[in-house]
């Protein structure tokens, strides 16, 4: 069963409460809120907002930085977010790629595997304490999260971090990103199929989301892949196979999620906030079954 999830950032009140409104109406399955500290809003009280303004959509940090918060501080948020959306609470988290954020909080970024170890400890701290258990000196006694066990979202690449997440999380996005560069946001693309492949093999038969870069509904999909992805070093055929990228008219977008799903399993898609306002053909075109209606026994898992 295929879905759709929406990452977004608010601009101002109103315009923040519209789009939550207007995704859980156009049938998406989970709001998201990006989380990087500094230079973002927070996560969980854009989307405790949102909760105030819906009732079915899902609501989730994509993903919270295991860098820099704090197992205690992010179980609270989460459980305060389930308890004020009566529910519908996700647990999202990565292992943190800017330096900048790190150096914020005073922490000096370790290494990749520093970093797969720390988001390994935060994760699972943070899904102990939220099912009540005590973590060393830490325990969440209140509030205490309306689901029975808030869902797990990891967003992320690394080899073993998708293979701790095959056993322990109930959806993993796959973001498509490597390498981070020099800057410390950018990051080389892992587009290749034989890529996509080698990350799927690890998760196979785990709920898979792909975080799509660029949708667009266009009768020339070759034109605009090829213009908007000129940098990189692929095919326009290789580009439009990838599942991060939704470009075509709906009919051909529609087939393309049909190909990803036979070839990879992946059957969720999360899209950026520019989707909102052309998706909706698709939407309106997908056959039923997709959506936010779907959300409860998706995760049921």
């Amino acid at each position: 069963m295929t879905t759709f999830s929406l990452q977004a950032q608010p601009q101002n009140a109103a315009e923040w409460r519209d789009t939550a409104r207007r995704a859980e109406a156009l049938g998406f399955d989970a709001l998201y809120v990006a989380d990087h500290p500094g230079s973002v809003v927070d996560p969980h009280v854009a989307l405790a907002a949102a909760a105030a303004v819906t009732s079915t959509i899902r609501l989730g940090a994509y993903v919270a930085n295991a860098g820099v918060r704090e197992p205690l501080l992010l179980a609270g948020a989460v459980a305060t977010l389930d308890v004020v959306s009566d529910g519908r609470a996700i647990l999202g988290i990565g292992a943190g790629h800017t330096p900048a954020e790190w150096a914020g909080v005073g922490k000096v970024r370790p290494d990749v595997a520093g970093r797969v170890e720390n988001c390994i400890a935060v994760a699972e701290a943070t899904r102990a304490l939220l099912a009540g258990e005590r973590v060393g000196a830490a325990e969440l006694t209140g509030p205490r999260p309306v689901q029975e066990q808030v869902p797990l979202l990891f967003g992320g690449g690394n080899t073993r971090l998708l293979r701790w997440a095959a056993e322990r999380a109930d959806i993993i996005g796959l973001s498509g990103l490597g390498r981070t560069l020099p800057d410390g946001h950018s990051h080389d693309v892992r587009w290749r199929l034989d890529e996509i492949d080698a990350q799927v093999d690890l998760v196979r038969g785990r709920r898979l989301e792909a975080l799509v870069q660029h949708v667009e509904v266009t009768d020339d999909a070759e034109a605009v892949v090829a213009e908007r992805f000129k940098d990189v070093a692929l095919s326009v055929a290789e580009l439009q196979a990838t599942p991060y990228m939704l470009v075509g008219t709906a009919a051909e977008i529609i087939a393309k999620i049909a190909e990803c799903e036979r070839r990879w399993g992946i059957t969720g898609f999360a899209v950026r906030r520019p989707a909102l306002d052309c998706l909706g053909d698709v939407l309106a075109a997908y056959p039923a079954g997709s959506g936010s209606n779907s959300t409860a026994s998706t995760l049921a898992r």
